[in-house]
């Protein structure tokens, strides 16, 4: 299950939000989104689970909670929606 992680704290890396969420299970992947230009985090991320009773579980148990001082958005990623044009 990928799974959307909102609010995370610009401070954020990759590496603390796998650990974060291998407190709930397998991690297969995690990935703080960072703007191409300045290389700043975006606030929010993706965590990869292969087992969905575990992608669940982190979910209910992290969503609202405080890391790093701010409170988590926590939930099932929705697929990427297909963006038209050019990119620059």
């Amino acid at each position: 299950m990928n799974i959307y992680v909102g609010n995370l704290p610009y401070t954020a890396a990759d590496d603390d939000l796998r650990k974060l969420f291998e407190e709930y299970g397998a991690v297969d992947s995690a990935r703080v989104i960072v703007d191409r230009a300045t290389n700043q985090s975006k606030g929010f991320g993706f965590v990869e689970m292969g087992d969905d009773g575990e992608a669940n579980g982190a979910i209910s148990a992290l969503d609202g909670n405080e890391f790093m001082g701010r409170r988590l958005r926590a939930n099932e990623a929705r697929p990427r929606e297909r963006r038209e044009g050019p990119r620059y």
